[in-house]
C-alpha cells in the first residue's frame, strides 16, 4: 500500500511539472512566427469541457500583416451555433525573441515563447459565458507540421482548475 501510495505521489507530482518549451529547440521545421503568420489562414477547432465533450466547433479566417517586429492577426469566428465574433491581436517581437501580444479581450499581455517548432503562448482570456464575464487562463501550445499546416492545443484554467481545452489546425493559404 505505501508503495502504491508513494507512486501516485510522484505521477502527481510530475503531472503538475510543467515542461518548457525549450525541450522542442531542436524540432523542425523551425517556426518563423513573422512567416507562418502572415497573409491569409484558416483555422478549424473544437471547445471540448472538462471530460472531454465537444461543447462547440469552429471556423477562424485570419488575415496576418507585420511592419517590423509589429504583427496584427485580425481573427474573424464563425461558430457552430450560428454566431460570429472577432479578435484582433497586436504582436510585438522583444529584444530578447519572446513575443508579446495584446487583445480587446485579453487581460494584460499575452507572452509568446519558441523554440525549435513550437510555441508556447500564455494569456488571460475574459471569456463572456450566461451573460458574465470571467478572467480565464490559457496555455496554448502550437507545433509547426509543415510550411501550410501548425497544430495548436490550448488548456483552459481558472484557480489552477481545468476547465476544457481547444483544439485548432492552421492553413496556411
Amino acid at each position: 500500500m505505501k508503495l502504491l501510495t508513494a507512486a501516485l505521489f510522484s505521477l502527481g507530482l510530475t503531472a503538475c511539472a510543467s515542461s518548457g518549451v525549450e525541450q522542442y529547440q531542436a524540432e523542425q521545421p523551425v517556426l518563423d512566427i513573422k512567416t507562418y503568420l502572415s497573409g491569409t489562414l484558416d483555422a478549424w477547432g473544437i471547445f471540448q469541457g472538462r471530460s472531454g465533450e465537444v461543447k462547440k466547433r469552429f471556423h477562424v479566417v485570419i488575415d496576418a500583416k507585420w511592419e517590423g517586429d509589429t504583427g496584427v492577426l485580425d481573427e474573424h469566428f464563425k461558430w457552430s451555433d450560428g454566431t460570429t465574433s472577432r479578435r484582433v491581436w497586436t504582436l510585438k517581437r522583444q529584444p530578447d525573441g519572446t513575443y508579446r501580444g495584446t487583445a480587446g479581450d485579453v487581460v494584460g499581455e499575452a507572452v509568446g515563447e519558441l523554440a525549435g517548432n513550437a510555441l508556447r503562448w500564455r494569456y488571460v482570456l475574459a471569456l463572456p459565458v450566461d451573460g458574465k464575464t470571467y478572467h480565464v487562463d490559457f496555455d496554448d501550445w502550437m507545433f509547426l507540421m509543415d510550411d501550410k499546416v501548425m497544430l495548436n492545443r490550448s488548456y483552459m484554467s481558472k484557480w489552477g482548475f481545468n476547465l476544457g481545452e481547444v483544439t485548432l489546425t492552421f492553413v496556411k493559404r
